[in-house]
């Protein structure tokens, strides 16, 4: 016996189940009605069937397992899409206990400010300080930083010497090159580092601390002072 299309098309969610579910009072495309319109129509099939040439029990076992396969592909994706939700609401929850936190993160931006601290005497101490860092691909000989202002210009090197691989922090007490202090506010540094006299893939680090936490469709983000809204994985230290 010929399989019927109609039965095959409620199947496979094909468009020719459009007329014959729609005469069924039967148009979601959800697992439960996708098993009521194969059972519906399985079930004409089987009645107006002809006694001399009945359906065969293989074109029957077939048509079940194809509709099993369709169910099964439709839970699966319910609980994959379920289990994906779980992770980002555990993602976020992990990313706010960050709020707070200070962290290096790839940035160029270094921000400079400066603290009163009363001493003893009664006299008031002034510092600054701004803190960054970078991270080395390998060691290197002798590492060496630049700090310029909003309009490039250099106002300090520091040389860092030999330095292993991996996360370096990196502090600056606000001294320009020509001994005086620098204004609180914004900068950048740039990053030369050299080993067995070739260059040494670094990468900048800025220092911030965790505002606040955005959640979206790609899951937590941080907002980080100085540096910006960032992934998680983009973290490389937590100080």
């Amino acid at each position: 016996m010929t399989v019927s299309n109609d039965l095959l098309a409620a199947m496979n969610g094909t468009s020719n189940t459009s007329s014959n579910s729609s005469s069924n009072g039967l148009t979601s495309n959800s697992a439960a009605d996708t098993q009521a319109r194969f059972l519906t129509l399985l079930t004409t099939q089987l009645q107006n069937q002809d006694p001399t040439n009945p359906m065969d029990n293989s074109q029957l076992t077939t048509q079940i397992a194809q509709l099993s396969t369709v169910s099964g592909i439709e839970q699966l994706n319910a609980s994959v899409t379920n289990l994906m939700a779980g992770l980002q609401a555990g993602q976020t929850m992990q990313a706010a206990a960050m709020i707070g936190r200070s962290v290096l993160a790839p940035g160029s931006n270094v921000q400079l400010s400066s603290s009163d601290t009363k001493n003893a005497d009664g006299t008031t101490t002034t510092t600054h300080n701004a803190v960054f860092g970078a991270q080395l691909a390998s060691k290197a000989d002798d590492v060496k930083v630049t700090i310029r202002d909003a309009s490039g210009n250099a106002v300090d090197s520091i040389d860092l010497g030999p330095q292993a691989s991996g996360t370096l922090p990196i502090i600056w007490d606000g001294t320009k090159t020509d001994g005086t202090i620098a204004a609180d506010g914004t900068y950048t540094f740039e990053i030369a580092a050299t080993g067995a006299g070739a260059a040494v893939a670094a990468t900048n680090l800025s220092f911030g601390t965790v505002t606040s936490v955005t959640n979206g469709a790609s899951g937590a983000k941080l907002n980080v002072s100085n540096i910006g809204s960032i992934n998680v994985s983009d973290v490389v230290q937590i100080l």
